[in-house]
């Protein structure tokens, strides 16, 4: 009896208890999203590494000179090395309210060898539905380098002509999300899931009472939700926070043929099968003789062609997999016959094609 008690201690000291996820790190609420902000710019105050004379940046500083109530002469094209026509985006996130700042990328569309040193001109970022939701303005903050040589030669250091500008962005429209006023609360799945779907769903139901939510597909998750913003974002952040046991992922080998890098997660199953791998080598090694007359002779020298052909053929065991190993066993067995990336690649192709690899095999 003694024993029995402590191997069964023993057994719940080394159980592993199965991997709970929280419910914020598997998805989101519907609605409750970023939104892409874009603009079109000029950078201002480059060290002679601009757009040089493009038609479409001289037509920019001269839209920028009209704003301040300057025309320019006729046939008078402001100097293009010091500035640069310029694509800004930015990311608003939710519930962002004017006068909060955003971190924004600049980036040349033109001629522009560097952009820095330079200053973005005030510009405003437009969202997918063209309006203005944001206004940018800043010194741009370059990590790349470029310099040339009298000579034509040149050394570029990442990318100069690409820029960031933290907080150089003030938000000045808010985007309604609508959360706190449909008649239910949808939370979408990053990855689609029946199996995690319901769990979710039932996790809810624990927590908050049955009937609370449904699963509608093996995406989303219905939840009926109280009326008023105050009680809703309660309900949410109770939610996010619930534990919830993810199904496992379908079996899948990702390879990547032109790198070597295999990966093989936990579900994978093989059945029954017996593997050989070997290499084939074939050498042609030429070697040339010089064949020289004795002295005084009527013979010529000659090139005397040699060549030297062998094979060979590395020879491996073969190695049998059982019905049904983990990726543990996999593993271990491709190991033990010094199978490089590559070979692994052909194992699992061939293992796929026999039917024995019970698993979605995917090549990038």
């Amino acid at each position: 009896m003694l024993r029995f008690l402590i191997v069964c201690l023993a057994a719940l000291v080394l159980a592993t208890p199965a991997s709970a996820d929280r419910i914020k790190d598997l998805g989101g609420f519907q609605g409750i999203r970023t939104n892409q902000l874009t603009g079109y710019g000029v950078v201002v105050g480059l060290p002679g590494t601009g757009d040089d004379n493009l038609e479409y940046t001289v037509q920019s500083l001269k839209a920028v000179a009209s704003r301040f109530g300057l025309q320019l002469p006729p046939g008078v094209n402001p100097g293009m090395k010091n500035a640069a026509v310029v694509l800004i985006t930015a990311e608003l996130p939710p519930f962002a309210k004017p006068g909060q700042k955003l971190d924004i990328t600049v980036a040349s569309m033109g001629k522009a060898k560097s952009l820095r040193g330079g200053s973005l001109i005030l510009t405003p970022l437009l969202g997918a539905d063209g309006q203005i939701y944001a206004m940018a303005q800043g010194n741009l903050a370059v990590g790349g380098l470029g310099a040339e040589g009298a000579d034509g030669s040149r050394i570029v250091v990442n990318v100069p002509s690409t820029g960031r500008i933290p907080e150089g962005a003030t938000v000045e429209r808010a985007v309604a999300t609508g959360f706190d006023q449909t008649p239910t609360l949808t939370f979408n799945l990053a990855r689609a899931d029946f199996t995690t779907a319901q769990n979710v769903a039932g996790a809810i139901n624990k927590a908050l009472g049955f009937g609370t939510a449904e699963a509608t597909d093996g995406v989303s998750i219905a939840v009926r939700a109280p009326v008023g913003a105050d009680r809703r974002a309660t309900l949410m952040s109770t939610i996010e926070n619930l534990d919830v046991v993810s199904a496992e992922p379908p079996a899948k080998v990702i390879v990547n043929a032109r790198t070597g890098t295999v990966v093989i997660n936990s579900a994978v199953r093989v059945s029954a099968a017996a593997v050989t791998h070997g290499k084939l080598t074939v050498r042609i090694d030429e070697n040339q003789r010089i064949s020289q007359p004795a002295p005084f002779s009527n013979g010529q020298t000659v090139v005397e062609q040699r060549s030297g052909v062998a094979i060979d053929e590395e020879k491996k065991p073969m190695f049998l997999l059982a019905p049904g190993p983990k990726l543990a066993d996999v593993v271990k067995a491709v190991n033990a016959i010094g199978a490089s990336p590559a070979d692994l690649v052909a194992i699992l192709e061939a293992l796929k094609e026999a039917g024995s690899l019970k698993a979605e095999l995917i090549v990038l």
